[in-house]
């Protein structure tokens, strides 16, 4: 017999008092990627008091909760549970006791949303046609990320995994409102560290030296027209340097700079040539100037494009829950996830929650030290992500 929507909106609302309670503590005490460690163990402790099994791995931190095991049908639910390097200027009475650190990307709704949906999903697991994985994962922050370290961990198998849901929240997303897209959601993440040798000598000697400024300015230049001529302007590509180091004093011309850039698209064939083509620009500025170089190309994060049979399981599960409320869609993001690497071993879904509130000033943008959440989010999220797993495993069993 399948679960009724009277039912789930009833026990997200008894549940939701509890799960402020919850995210106020993680709020209070953020901790950054590959450092959770006292959130895991407030995770695992309710999870455990909840009588749900846990299983943690390999990774310093993030765990594994799990509900009905054994069940040959499953679905997965992710969450992160890092914060940020932000000094908490919202003035919330509990606000972040950790200086220079902060929940400024919503991450503790995440987890709420998370364990909530844990709760929900729990109290009727006996009814479920199948079981659930829920991966609170660490470090989304920080690539390479926990997504691909926890892959490697084998969550997604024994039983295998059939689908995965992740959220986000979304400040220009008004509370009780969220946002689906098929496809591209948010772009791949290409990090890179750019070392250019020269040769030292004086300022007014540059014929007898190689100055490794000069050279360093000439490939920000040069390496722009990888994207204005060198890529699809139907298909967007932003390249960002957001650090350059180099020099000591204002007489003496470097024989080493650094710089430290990032490229970001939202289409796959061009996040597989940039490498390429970055190397080639490179080489060739140096090759001219007659300075060396190193690139380094650290570890990113996929397209998230998320499978049209994923978001129709949250879409009906919106409608069916609150009726006839408009579900926006998702503008695409320069902005990377490592969700993204779930999505590229099992069918899945990323959705956008409403968390704006101009009444408490839940306007603010990502990592802005000014980022409020509306609470009420945690409510929805809950009950859709609950709804969501249910009718999916009621699919995925058929």
């Amino acid at each position: 017999m399948s679960i009724n929507t009277e039912t789930i909106l009833k026990l997200s609302d008894q549940l939701f008092p509890r799960l402020v309670k919850f995210r106020r503590h993680l709020h209070k005490n953020p901790e950054l990627s590959y450092e959770e460690f006292q959130t895991t163990k407030y995770i695992n402790g309710h999870l455990i008091r909840e009588k749900i099994k846990t299983k943690r791995l390999k990774l310093k931190t993030g765990l594994l909760g799990l509900i009905n095991e054994k069940k040959k049908v499953q679905v997965a639910v992710r969450t992160d549970i890092d914060a940020l390097p932000v000094t908490e200027l919202t003035g919330l009475p509990f606000k972040s006791i950790i200086p220079g650190r902060m929940h400024a990307c919503g991450h503790d709704i995440h987890m709420s949303v998370g364990y909530g949906t844990a709760l929900l999903l729990n109290s009727l697991k006996k009814e479920l046609p199948g079981g659930v994985k829920f991966l609170f994962q660490p470090a989304e922050e920080q690539p390479p990320g926990g997504a691909s370290a926890m892959i490697k961990e084998g969550v997604l198998k024994n039983p295998n995994v059939g689908m995965i849901y992740g959220l986000h929240v979304d400040p220009t997303l008004t509370t009780g409102k969220i946002s689906l897209r098929d496809g591209p959601v948010m772009a791949s993440v290409i990090d890179f560290d750019i070392t250019v040798f020269g040769r030292g000598g004086h300022a007014a000697l540059p014929h007898r030296a190689v100055d490794a400024i000069a050279v360093a300015a000439e490939m920000i230049g040069s390496i722009q027209k990888i994207v204005s001529r060198e890529t699809n302007p139907l298909k967007p590509v932003v390249i960002t340097f957001g650090t350059i180091n180099g020099g000591t004093v204002r007489n003496v011309i470097a024989d080493k700079v650094i710089l430290n850039g990032t490229a970001r698209t939202l289409d796959s064939y061009n996040a597989r040539a940039l490498p390429r083509l970055l190397k080639r620009t490179i080489s060739g500025i140096c090759r001219a100037r007659g300075a060396k170089y190193k690139l380094d190309i650290l570890s990113g994060y996929p397209v998230l494009e998320n499978h049209t049979v994923a978001n129709k399981y949250i879409a009906s599960a919106y409608l069916e829950l609150f009726g006839g409320k408009k579900i926006d869609e998702t503008q695409p993001t320069m902005g990377g996830e490592d969700f993204s690497y779930y999505l590229k071993k099992i069918p899945g879904a990323f959705f956008r929650l409403g968390v704006k509130n101009d009444k408490i000033k839940a306007n603010k943008p990502w990592h802005s030290p000014h980022f409020i959440a509306d609470e009420r989010a945690i409510y929805y999220g809950t009950a859709i992500m609950s709804l969501a797993v249910i009718r999916t495993l009621e699919s995925l069993k058929r």
